[in-house]
């Protein structure tokens, strides 16, 4: 049975992979678990079946969507940027409109949903941001320039806020490596499978284990980590330095 929490948690992105998984861990712990879709969608649905939990549906590119969403929300403790795409092109097959996509998700679409949550955030004595980015935004590789640039923006974006809004807001990155989802699986190449082995504990992260990194940010447990970038690879940054 969950234990009893009264804070709540919005988790952008969370209808699948890594999303999904700090949704299922955060309920575990009796956290009030708030989904968040682009749009409808059946894994989102049944995921918010199996944790009975809100879903409240916004493109975080859209200001004026997002603010009339979050109308719903009236306390709101932890918030999550976990909404992220991906787009994997050698640099000189990069059109604008990639770019542009790219960064109108990973950065300007979690600087929008910052934004508009901070007036609910500021709210609490102690209120947490975290923030996902991507080991490849320390560490890039060919054909990610694109995705690397954007997640190296998270990093840092991080690092500001934390100076910003503290003491109220504690604010933290969490940087993934390889980890099996539907976007990397999307991706996957001979390239990749290789790039495994350059992994110290040999083998890819499952969501949960990023996920339960998370957990720990979300929890009373560290209430005295900020601006941090905690990256959860598997020593992959360590073995290629």
């Amino acid at each position: 049975m969950n234990k009893k929490n009264d804070s709540s948690i919005l988790i952008t992105g969370s209808s699948r992979g890594i999303g999904a998984a700090i949704a299922r861990v955060c309920h575990q712990e009796g956290f009030n678990v708030i989904l968040h879709g682009r749009s409808k969608s059946q894994d989102l649905l049944n995921l918010a079946e199996e944790l009975n939990s809100k879903i409240i549906y916004f493109d975080v590119t859209n200001e004026v969507e997002l603010k009339n969403s979050l109308k719903q929300i009236t306390k709101l403790n932890t918030l999550i940027n976990c909404a992220g795409i991906n787009i994997s092109k050698p640099f000189n097959d990069l059109s604008k409109a990639d770019w542009q996509s790219v960064y109108d998700v990973n950065v300007f679409g979690l600087v929008n949903v910052i934004k508009y949550t901070y007036p609910i955030l500021k709210k609490n004595q102690l209120s947490r941001i975290i923030n996902i980015s991507s080991v490849k935004g320390i560490n890039s590789s060919v054909g990610r320039a694109a995705y690397s640039s954007s997640k190296a923006a998270v990093i840092n974006i991080t690092s500001s806020l934390a100076k910003e809004f503290a003491p109220k807001i504690i604010v933290n990155c969490i940087s993934p490596g390889f980890t099996k989802t539907e976007m990397t699986e999307k991706t996957w190449s001979e390239r990749i499978k290789n790039q495994v082995g350059s992994i110290l504990l040999d083998r890819i992260a499952d969501p949960k284990e990023i996920a339960e990194v998370v957990l720990f940010l979300c929890s009373e447990k560290c209430n005295y980590i900020t601006g941090q970038n905690i990256i959860v690879d598997g020593g992959f940054s360590i073995k290629n330095v």
